[in-house]
């Protein structure tokens, strides 16, 4: 059974999130979608609230788990044996970064695989920090979210004044 863990803050989901988590989805047997407590960037919206949009978006994707982490990925992957790291990346840029987190993880967890996946040409451009930005600007984001996620996101995503 192949496996993946799709590691991220998803703070807030976006369409470029979810579209990840499809294609993943279609080449791997198991998809864990693992939001990864980061103490040093709370966010805007709770993790717990994070967990439960997700396991909404993707509710109709048989294969695919939701969960939270608070700790090192590398700690996390070595509860899932064989699983590989999913990224994906939008830019050459995000390349360099995730490259780099690959290589530190495989110096804590040695075996450690990361596949790197390009985003698509729609959702090159998609990311959470734009959608809060906009979000503080009272602007309309809704094209970049998951539509069943919208409503619940008004609530967490406030203009800033």
């Amino acid at each position: 059974m192949s496996s993946c863990v799709f590691p991220g803050s998803f703070d807030p989901l976006t369409n470029g999130h979810l579209n990840l988590i499809l294609r993943t989805a279609a080449m791997y047997d198991e998809v864990n979608v693992t939001v990864m407590v980061n103490r040093s960037k709370p966010g805007c919206i709770p993790y717990e609230e994070r967990v439960r949009m997700i396991r909404k978006a993707c509710a109709e994707i048989p294969n695919v788990r939701v969960e939270m982490w608070n700790g090192l990925l590398a700690d996390y992957m070595r509860n899932h044996p064989g699983a590989v790291v999913v990224r994906g990346v939008r830019n050459v840029l995000e390349f360099e970064q995730e490259m780099n987190a690959a290589a530190i993880n495989r110096r804590l967890f040695p075996g450690l695989e990361t596949v790197l996946i390009p985003a698509t040409d729609e959702f090159e451009e998609v990311s959470s920090s734009a959608v809060r930005e906009i979000a503080s600007f009272g602007g309309d984001y809704s094209c970049f979210v998951p539509a069943c996620n919208r409503n619940e996101l008004k609530k967490w995503l406030k203009r800033k004044e």
